[in-house]
């Protein structure tokens, strides 16, 4: 039994910044990657970021790199989504997800575990 849970969402102005949590239970993902993907109403699911659990590699796409940060805390079973200069088009459902196996897939139909989502809304 694997369980993603994630947490930290909310609603920020433009330019703000929030940080999003991931809890990890189940088992380790010692040889596993961890991301981030996001879905706005309508539209396809968007890989944001990704890290190995080892921490060694990490990716993000041309819209929110430099502003977004992928990392985890192994102690604590936690991946984290540091987001700054926050922009009304980074509104989204935000979920977590892990696979086994490489952190370069980008496509979320081959990520098999899911947290619930956690929403996030960048308006003034």
């Amino acid at each position: 039994q694997v369980q993603l849970v994630e947490s930290g969402g909310g609603l920020v102005q433009p330019g703000g910044s929030l940080r999003l949590s991931c809890t990890v239970s189940g088992r380790t993902f010692s040889r596993s990657a961890m991301a981030w993907f996001r879905q706005a109403p309508m539209k396809d699911r968007e890989l944001v970021a990704t890290v190995t659990w080892s921490g060694t590699a990490t990716y993000y796409p041309d819209s929110v790199k430099g502003r977004f940060t992928i990392s985890r805390e192994v102690a604590k079973s936690t991946v984290y989504l540091q987001m700054n200069s926050l922009k009304p088009e980074d509104t989204a459902v935000y979920y977590c997800a892990a696979r086994d196996g490489s952190s370069s897939e980008r496509l979320w139909q081959r990520w098999p575990y899911w947290g619930q989502g956690t929403q996030v809304t960048v308006s003034s």
